[in-house]
């Protein structure tokens, strides 16, 4: 049985089949957004989104550097996240109440944003983690997909209506999240006055249907693929895998319908082929099948660190591939031979010890491309505010 267990909280559902229905007219939310209760982040208070977010770069000597982080004071644009199947619930769908789950997922994938935007992360009662063990299983519950969509529009429109003011705004996603921000991008955005004022889409652990050698249509009408860090409207998906363990023929990722490939645009370098990622890893091994956070050595010999987050500058590198196995993130590890750190990440699905390759690095899909995609959204940023003088 795969269980949450620290950073992870098992961001395993892909959306899975959570997402592959055509979807029907979701009902109107009864979640009051007005209460703050029902946000894990929201501006001018301590919540979910101020966790820590201090890092330690690890040489390839060894050699351990503490770096700091700093919350914008006054960011001039928003970001609104979605976050992935994390609800250890034993419900098909969640309730509203913030547990640990939602505080380390949103710790790992949307708080280190702060340094460039404010943050906007509602509850929303979506499929949980016992309902996609079911599904896995064979033994599908009543899990209502147009819940949680519902509660997402709700807070959408309450954030438009009270908080935006015009704001240029991220959407941020990832997994099952993703799922829900690419119908609320197709139903509440996409071709309409609101999309002037999305400076992009990040849409991570996804599969974004795209006509094949094309930069729109699919999933989307006016809506493109990012191919630079200034370019406005865009959206930014992708899935990872290692590029020595592409999509098997059973993939949850990387893979779209006939006549159409899964879009994949690579944060370390959206104009095409390969670039460093400025990773953020969890200073834990990630792990699926154990109760419990488990000791990962980023160096040899092993040495203390004291932050939640470790970088490993010049060890990870990623291009987008579109191949027979699908269109994915290739992620490539240059190890240093003799070197004091380590050469390898934690990161794969593991159940019972045995790696689920068809998920590829689902689990860290945010945190490899961290560092990346915080930058993206400054100079977007620059871009939008230059376009708006």
């Amino acid at each position: 049985m795969l269980r949450p267990m620290g950073m992870t909280a098992a961001w395993l559902a892909a959306g899975l089949a959570c997402f592959s229905a055509p979807p029907v007219l979701a009902a109107a939310s009864s979640t009051d957004y007005s209460n703050g209760e029902v946000w894990l982040c929201r501006p001018g208070r301590t919540d979910a989104c101020s966790a820590p977010q201090e890092a330690t770069s690890v040489a390839a000597d060894g050699t351990l550097t503490r770096e700091a982080f700093h919350a914008a004071k006054n960011p001039p644009i928003d970001c609104f996240y979605v976050y992935p199947t994390v609800s250890t619930e034993t419900t098909a769908n969640s309730d509203l109440s913030v547990t640990v789950a939602e505080k380390n997922v949103v710790n790992a994938q949307f708080a280190r944003f702060a340094s460039k935007c404010r943050l906007f992360a509602p509850m929303y009662r979506q499929v949980t983690l016992t309902a996609l063990r079911a599904l896995m299983a064979g033994k599908p519950m009543d899990a209502d997909r147009d819940l949680g969509f519902g509660d997402v529009v709700a807070a959408w429109n309450y954030y438009l209506q009270h908080d935006n003011k015009g704001r240029g705004v991220v959407l941020v996603g990832h997994s099952q999240g993703s799922g829900v921000l690419t119908r609320l991008i197709k139903e509440e955005i996409d071709g309409k006055p609101v999309q002037g004022r999305m400076l992009s889409a990040i849409l991570m652990g996804t599969s974004l249907p795209v006509p094949k050698g094309a930069d729109v249509g699919g999933a989307f009408t006016h809506v493109p693929v990012c191919r630079s860090n200034t370019q406005l409207g865009c959206v930014i998906a992708f899935a990872s895998f290692r590029a020595a363990s592409p999509p098997p023929a059973n993939s949850r990722f990387g893979k779209a319908p006939d006549g159409q490939q899964a879009v994949c645009a690579n944060p370390a370098a959206l104009a095409g082929g390969s670039g460093p990622l400025e990773a953020y890893m969890s200073v834990n091994r990630i792990a699926t099948a154990i109760e419990g956070p488990e000791p990962y050595s980023w160096t040899d010999p092993p040495k203390h660190i004291d932050t939640k987050f470790v970088k490993v500058p010049g060890l990870l590198s990623a291009e987008c591939v579109t191949d027979e196995h699908g269109s994915y993130l290739a992620v490539t590890l240059h190890p240093t031979p003799g070197g004091a750190r380590a050469n390898d990440i934690s990161g794969d699905v593991r159940v019972n010890g045995q790696v689920l390759e068809d998920w590829g690095l689902h689990l860290i899909d945010a945190n490899l491309n961290m560092g990346n995609l915080v930058a993206i959204v400054g100079d977007e940023t620059k871009a939008y505010l230059a376009k708006k003088r």
